[in-house]
């Protein structure tokens, strides 16, 4: 009841109310959605997903990774290997895999933290150790080196192993969702998250009345770099191959810090609303450069939209709308 309250506190009724009917309808979707709007409909809510875990690393604690790609990909590596080579399933194997990321974090956060990197100098070195990572596992042979880890694709699917089809992954990848916006509605709401905001706003003066900054912000990349290995666990599972090139590139990082961008930093809903926007857009650009011919238009679209927030809505779509809806969320 404890948790009930915090989690519902000063959120008007009919915002509640809302959140019910869109859960309710996220729920019965996969009865009136074809195939292709399924899948459209599952990598908005993985964008939804990764967007809200690295969230909780910019958004909220205010620290800029451009990196979390490894978290990601180590996450899903972990998982798949476990399940290839000693048959492990993907939901004890999701265990092992954000205990290597949140120790990988720990490891990225202590060297940067320690000694007081901040804003890009600390991006430079997230992108740093993604690189370092994606060479290594190039060489790595249990875990397919360059040519690929694949993960067998049962006869019989077994719910239990994330073997079926897409309905299956769409419901995990919906309770995950949901799961993170609820955790972070909590964590805003508890001292570990003001600490977070007051370490946002100024480092320097949250350590002066009293904040273990350096313990705080340890916390803030363990648990996003946690929560995004279990996306690179359902994306294993889902595409049923890893590559080091594609998870633990620059491209699947900047994926992950879109969603929030567009949709609103340190907001609850930003991520839910940018990955709408930029998967639904998305999608149709991808359309339109398939049937003009032209390469690249989607990634062209996701350069145009990041200009246009930047220069006309900085605070992100979100803020803007709700301001326009009389919700009055904004950035914590």
């Amino acid at each position: 009841m404890m948790l009930l309250r915090r989690l519902i506190h000063g959120v008007a009724p009919r915002i509640l109310w809302v959140l019910v009917a869109l859960l309710a309808l996220l729920l019965v979707a996969p009865a009136v959605l074809d195939k292709y709007g399924l899948s459209v409909l599952i990598l908005v809510l993985y964008f939804a997903y990764v967007g809200q875990a690295w969230n909780i690393m910019m958004g909220f604690a205010g620290q800029l990774s451009l990196g979390h790609a490894l978290y990601a990909g180590l996450g899903g590596y972990v998982a798949a290997g476990l399940f290839t080579h000693y048959g492990i399933g993907p939901w004890a194997g999701a265990f092992a895999a954000a205990a290597a990321a949140a120790l990988a974090g720990a490891i990225v956060g202590y060297l940067g933290f320690r000694f007081s990197l901040a804003g890009v100098y600390f991006a430079l070195l997230t992108i740093a150790f993604g690189e370092f990572t994606r060479i290594a596992f190039d060489h790595l042979d249990w875990f397919g080196a360059s040519g690929g880890l694949f993960l067998k694709v049962d006869v019989a699917p077994n719910p239990f192993d994330l073997r079926g089809g897409p309905l299956l992954f769409y419901y995990v990848i919906l309770a995950l969702a949901a799961g993170t916006f609820i955790l972070c509605r909590l964590l805003l709401e508890s001292r570990l998250g003001r600490y977070w905001l007051a370490i946002r706003e100024d480092a320097e003066a949250a350590q002066a009345v009293g904040v273990p900054v350096l313990r705080y912000k340890m916390l803030a990349i363990t648990i996003s770099a946690a929560l995004t290995s279990l996306a690179g666990v359902w994306n294993a599972f889902y595409y049923n191959n890893l590559f080091p090139e594609t998870a633990f590139g620059m491209g699947r990082s900047i994926e992950i810090t879109l969603a929030p961008i567009i949709g609103g930093l340190g907001t609850l809903f930003g991520p839910v609303v940018g990955a709408v926007v930029l998967t639904g857009l998305g999608e149709v650009f991808t359309d339109l450069g398939d049937a003009l011919g032209i390469p690249g238009i989607k990634q062209i679209f996701y350069g145009i939209a990041l200009l246009a927030i930047v220069m006309y809505r900085p605070a992100g779509i979100w803020p803007w709308l709700a301001a326009r809806l009389g919700i009055g969320e904004h950035r914590q």
